[in-house]
């Protein structure tokens, strides 16, 4: 692939510290709407896109895209995949966040990136543990991805795990603390996370976002993308 980058080497993922965060992101989570689709009424959600384009020697622009619904394929989710995800748009400003993990990345400036960002809340109590990863071990269908934990409050849980293509055991397995995040090669790499659960009985929430890069040529915007992901049907 022309101007193709190996920003996270040879193993294909990286956890990184994160910067301080916007004073806003945090309270921002308590008014994401419900996922009708994933999590059985314990996740919350916000959804928006972008356009990312290379300024000058080492800058970039960022443009906000039309807000449309969410659609990926059922071959990355089985669960959530081959349907229109209507969501309400991210109400605060991700892209310090994303121009972080943009140059964590290194990502290749010869072209443009298109970039969804999912702003997700996870809650647990006592009698309801909540799914993070329902769809099981996965690839998003990017080319790379970042997942940022933002914040923790009572929950257990929630071990990422890393798993080369075929292997009956993950070769990683780590739990991310606030102001931590994981870059991932999302093609060489798939990944799952361990239900999130209450502490000590009472409720408890789990509050990330998650950042999927795509080159402009292949990006996951626009009627032919949907198209092509209502589609296909495989499994």
């Amino acid at each position: 692939m022309k101007g193709i980058t190996m920003p996270l080497g040879s193993q294909g993922f990286t956890v990184i510290d994160l910067p301080e965060i916007e004073p806003d992101l945090l309270p921002s989570y308590d008014d994401c709407p419900v996922d009708e689709y994933m999590g059985n009424g314990t996740r919350f959600k916000r959804f928006s896109q972008y356009k990312l384009e290379p300024a000058g020697a080492a800058d970039w622009t960022f443009e906000r895209l039309a807000h449309r619904d969410y659609t990926t394929f059922k071959k990355f989710n089985s669960v959530g995949g081959g349907i229109r995800r209507v969501y309400e748009p991210i109400k605060v400003d991700f892209t310090p966040l994303i121009a972080f993990g943009v140059k964590e990345l290194g990502l290749d400036r010869s072209e443009a990136w298109q970039i969804n960002v999912h702003q997700n809340r996870t809650k647990a109590d006592g009698g309801k543990p909540g799914p993070l990863t329902p769809e099981g071990v996965h690839h998003d269908g990017h080319e790379f991805v970042m997942i940022a934990v933002l914040n923790k409050e009572n929950v257990a849980g929630g071990m990422t795990r890393l798993w080369h293509e075929g292997d009956e055991a993950p070769f990683w397995t780590g739990t991310l603390e606030p102001g931590q995040a994981v870059l991932l090669d999302d093609r060489g790499l798939a990944h799952d996370v361990t239900d999130v659960l209450s502490a000590d009985g009472r409720p408890g929430h789990r509050d990330i976002v998650i950042i999927a890069f795509s080159r402009w040529a292949e990006k996951w915007y626009g009627d032919e993308h949907d198209e092509a992901a209502l589609t296909d049907q495989e499994s």
